[in-house]
């Protein structure tokens, strides 16, 4: 009886009953990106730590809002948003999970939301502040679309798909947001019409909105035309974060698609940027960038004119997945790799003008033509990222070729493709494109300087006397 009695005395004197024994936490403030309303959040936690070289008994862990709060609490593995007496060895610690979920708030602006979980410990009160921001939005799920215009409103979610039918044209408004679940996919028979400015471009995004996510691949299926789905247009548009980011055209339907692309950034995708198939694209100032095979594929034929664009894939650099394939690919054909068939079409057009192909590897561009199709392809005025081993030498296919020069972009790895004072890139542009597409892709004139750069971007140097004035 004795020896039980000691051992129990021994454990009461290393209770630590000071007011002055402080919890430390990971951060004082756990706060949620900008989440769904009446979805639940992604789940953040908080760490508790115990500093002192004796136990701690928290008498209590509560929220501060109590049941009313949308926030939720997981103190150690006891779902309960208040909890006692709760005990922390000496130089240990404990977690905290926290969810929020938040109604609706009827606006077309994000809300905030407010509460702190309170640690009471020998009649000393701390606290972890809890901040989340919620968004109302319109939920697309399993639909079929008509005719009809998207506003910017409220953003919309899609979940599984939105099919644009036959004969139907969606037009969406200048600062829409779309945003879509693991899985989901924009498909199009009609004719979908992106009406997106410089100020105010129309994005097509995952649903995971927290930083970790900002740049991460393969979040939702992507954008198909189907063949037979023509007049698309995407202007000042931003999709990215998707397995495919737009494909124009499918092998298994009869006809072409066919798209115009101004303006308009395809980024870190899993698949590829853009993969075409016997179809017909129209494209000015766009930027293809970051993807984990094919950064543009255009295959089966098809006509395609691609003027002051840029394709960069720096995709290695931003993961650990080894990247095999070129940038572009150019091709009247396509092997279906379970049958082994080989489809061939015919290549009625492939211009690139004034254009950027460069990236990480050695070569990043391939052509691949099979005699039984037409193969009418051009590189004029291009800067070009070939192997040693190509020889272009009077081929009538590449003009006006920069082969192997650094664009010298400001910071290629962070998807800034913009021109540094150096590049030599600069002004070397053909005149002709220029005068097509006076405007690059933030808006700056081509016709002002020396002569037009390559890619989607227009180097301007600023007059530091003119910059200092304005000061």
């Amino acid at each position: 009886m004795s020896l039980v009695y000691l051992f129990a005395s021994c454990e009461k004197e290393n209770i630590n009953s000071s007011n002055d024994a402080l919890l430390r936490f990971s951060t004082d403030t756990v706060a949620f990106d900008t989440i769904f309303t009446s979805i639940g959040s992604p789940t953040h936690n908080v760490r508790v730590v115990n500093p002192t070289n004796s136990t701690l008994i928290i008498s209590s862990i509560k929220l501060a809002g109590g049941n009313k709060s949308g926030f939720r609490l997981n103190v150690n593995g006891e779902v309960a948003n208040d909890v006692y007496d709760v005990e922390i060895p000496p130089n240990d610690s404990i977690f905290i999970f926290v969810e929020v979920t938040l109604g609706e708030n009827g606006g077309n602006i994000p809300m905030v939301a407010e509460d702190s979980i309170v640690f009471s410990v020998n009649g000393v009160v701390q606290d972890v502040n809890l901040i989340a921001w919620g968004q109302d939005f319109k939920r697309i799920n399993s639909k079929v679309i008509g005719t009809t215009t998207w506003t910017n409103e409220k953003p919309y979610l899609v979940y599984n798909y939105a099919y644009v039918d036959s004969g139907a044209v969606l037009t969406i408004e200048p600062g829409t947001i779309i945003y879509f679940h693991d899985g989901a996919g924009f498909y199009v028979k009609g004719t979908l019409d992106v009406q997106g400015t410089e100020s105010e471009p129309v994005v097509f995004q995952g649903d995971r909105l927290e930083s970790m996510y900002s740049d991460l691949p393969d979040q939702w299926n992507g954008i198909i035309l189907f063949s037979g789905s023509h007049n698309n247009r995407f202007e000042h548009a931003v999709i990215k974060n998707a397995n495919i980011g737009l494909q124009v055209g499918t092998i298994e339907h009869e006809g072409f698609a066919s798209v115009e692309l101004a303006d308009t950034r395809i980024e870190n995708m899993s698949w590829a940027g853009i993969w075409a198939m016997k179809s017909k694209i129209l494209a000015s100032n766009c930027v293809v960038s970051n993807v984990r095979y094919y950064n543009t594929a255009l295959l089966l034929g098809g006509d395609y004119q691609f003027y002051h664009s840029t394709f960069a894939n720096y995709y290695n650099a931003l993961s650990t997945g080894i990247r095999n394939t070129e940038t572009l690919i150019v091709s009247n054909y396509l092997v279906d790799s379970k049958t082994d068939m080989r489809y061939v079409g015919d290549m009625t057009e492939a211009t690139f003008g004034n254009c950027i192909v460069t990236g990480n590897r050695s070569n990043e561009v391939l052509v691949r033509m099979d005699k039984k199709g037409e193969s009418n392809y051009l590189f004029d005025n291009c800067m070009l990222q070939l192997s040693d081993t190509i020889n272009i030498d009077d081929n009538p296919h590449y003009l006006g070729i920069l082969r192997n020069v650094d664009p010298r972009f400001i910071d290629p790895y962070k998807g800034n493709f913009q021109l540094d004072t150096l590049s030599a890139v600069k002004d070397v542009g053909k005149l002709s494109y220029a005068k097509m597409f006076p405007n690059d892709f933030l808006g700056e004139s081509r016709l002002d300087d020396a002569g037009p750069d390559l890619g989607a971007f227009e180097r301007i140097e600023k007059d530091p006397e003119k910059t200092a004035e304005s000061k």
